[in-house]
């Protein structure tokens, strides 16, 4: 991973943490402090991650509000993304059978070219920041409505 990649990364975790941590934590008595979330080079189905593209790059922040019940279609991710999800509980199934149940704190490291959907089936809704690594005019995500829900 190239310099302005790592920084770019390191950058988008650290808008995550101040995303979950920073209107919650009481600073006025208390110490720096930095913990870290996530680093890995792999999604959450344990596959390798694609190189970055190359061109100009794209930083996309999503608030996603997934309601109780929700099921989103199946789809892939052609830009790299990772998230936080920070109330609910997100199912997220992959059509080759895996399952990562996402609950709130957690870290998402999505699937790249691999298609999934997720599900709310919690009685809360699902708040879900996802940061993408993209570039100019790439798609950030590829609808299948081809594919039923079951």
């Amino acid at each position: 991973m190239n310099k302005l990649a790592k920084w770019l990364f390191g950058g988008l975790i650290l808008f995550a943490i101040c995303i979950i941590g920073c209107s919650n934590v009481d600073v006025a008595d208390s110490e720096v402090q930095s913990i870290e979330l996530l680093r890995t080079s792999q999604s959450w189905n344990e596959v390798d991650l694609p190189d970055y593209p190359k061109g100009k790059p794209e930083l996309v922040a999503i608030k996603y509000i997934i309601p109780p019940g929700k099921k989103l279609g199946w789809h892939h991710h052609v830009a790299m993304n990772h998230g936080v999800l920070v109330q609910g509980e997100l199912t997220i199934n992959s059509q080759d059978g895996k399952t990562k149940v996402l609950r709130a704190g957690e870290v998402v490291v999505e699937m790249v070219d691999a298609i999934h959907h997720g599900v709310n089936n919690g009685t809360d809704p699902v708040v879900l920041y996802m940061f993408y690594l993209s570039q100019e005019g790439m798609n950030l995500t590829v609808q299948h409505p081809e594919i039923p829900l079951e």
